[in-house]
């Protein structure tokens, strides 16, 4: 039985898939061509080539008026390169962003709808402006909504609250968190998760949020890291840490999950494994959506060496390198179908209220652990 209602086959949708998540799309695509959401031939391809100077257009290769528009974008694949003066540049969010926009001038009003899937939301962790700052999120969603997009969907949006910029648009926050235990779940079975055994931990007051839906649904403690930072220096784009403050219930002799929306450095998680380390709790996992590893993999290798945690799961949902998909301490969460759904279902012009708040699918999950 398929994870959500599959059921009728309306009219074909169209999905675009910019540079960088092909290979995402095309799982996305192979689901949606199986229940015929998508045309098996005939589909729209588009461009965006480049100059030498390094300015680009886009293009659009094939008629697209009246269709319904799916465009799958992936800000923060850097490994995705061009020339400019004979250089191989790295494209950066920047660069990923407009050529949206450059496929979304292209595509000219033409579109009967266009709905964007930007898993990771472009400058989501500049949601809010102080004193004299620039609100880059909030104006990127302006400039979507004014070149015709209706709807946005994104995971675990760093602050959802910046949806308020586009209040007569659609703006679909979706939470992995079903797909998360899922795959946790079939590693380590309901021991782990058993009564007064666990703990979910958020690593920030940021956090909070999320962990606490964590908890809620499995009915556990849940704890948090309190960062005091440095608001005087900022280094790197942010205030430096100065201290973290555990709150919240034991964890000694606990099994603990960290919760969080992204993995940049790693630094911030690594000092929170070394602190509950040090606090006693006994396996340390962490479910973070978003795992970019700026700065590479080799401090994890060693911490995981040292025995600091046990796993961590991301999803596929952004890029992830080749040679850190293969560490034993990472646990790719396919989202794959879960994408595919919420194509269908705003195609279909139904609810996607389940995938938002998945939490009555984690209790039947829950209820079917407890039969193995």
């Amino acid at each position: 039985m398929n994870e959500y209602d599959n059921s009728g086959k309306g009219s074909t949708c169209e999905l675009l898939t910019m540079r960088g998540i092909e290979t995402f799309s095309g799982r996305v695509r192979y689901y949606l061509e199986d229940w015929h959401i998508v045309s098996t031939s005939d589909s729209i391809m588009i461009d965006c080539p480049r100059f030498s100077s390094g300015e680009a257009k886009g293009i659009v290769l094939n008629s697209i008026r009246g269709k319904d528009v799916f465009i799958l974008s992936d800000p923060f694949n850097y490994s995705i390169t061009y020339k400019m003066r004979g250089q191989i540049n790295n494209m950066s969010p920047d660069d990923h962003f407009q050529d949206l926009k450059r496929i979304l001038s292209a595509i000219g009003g033409k579109a009967k709808r266009i709905s964007v899937i930007m898993p990771m939301l472009y400058c989501g962790r500049q949601h809010r402006k102080q004193s004299r700052e620039s609100l880059d999120c909030a104006n990127a969603l302006i400039e979507l909504e004014m070149m015709g997009v209706s709807n946005i969907i994104t995971f675990d949006a760093h602050d959802a609250r910046v949806q308020n910029a586009i209040p007569f648009r659609g703006f679909d926050d979706i939470s992995p968190r079903y797909q998360m235990l899922k795959a946790f779940i079939s590693d380590y079975g309901k021991e782990f998760i058993a009564e007064n055994k666990m703990v979910i931990i958020s690593p920030d007051e940021g956090a909070f949020e999320r962990s606490n839906n964590y908890s809620s649904a499995l009915g556990a403690d849940v704890g948090m890291f309190y960062k005091q930072r440095n608001q005087k220096v900022i280094v790197c784009g942010k205030n430096p840490i100065v201290s973290q403050t555990y709150i919240g219930g034991n964890v000694c002799g606990k099994n603990v999950i960290v919760v969080d929306d992204m993995l940049s450095s790693g630094a911030s998680l690594l000092n929170v494994f070394q602190l509950l380390k040090e606090m006693n709790a006994v396996t340390i996992c962490a479910f973070v959506t978003f795992g970019l590893f700026c700065e590479g993999a080799s401090l994890f290798d060693e911490a995981y060496e040292k025995g600091l945690f046990d796993k961590i799961y991301i999803t596929n949902l952004t890029y992830t390198p080749e040679n850190i998909k293969d560490k034993p301490w990472l646990r790719l969460v396919d989202m794959s179908k879960y994408v595919a759904y919420i194509i269908k279902a705003i195609h279909n012009n139904s609810s996607v209220g389940r995938m938002i708040a998945p939490d009555s699918k984690i209790h039947n999950l829950m209820k079917q652990v407890e039969l193995l």
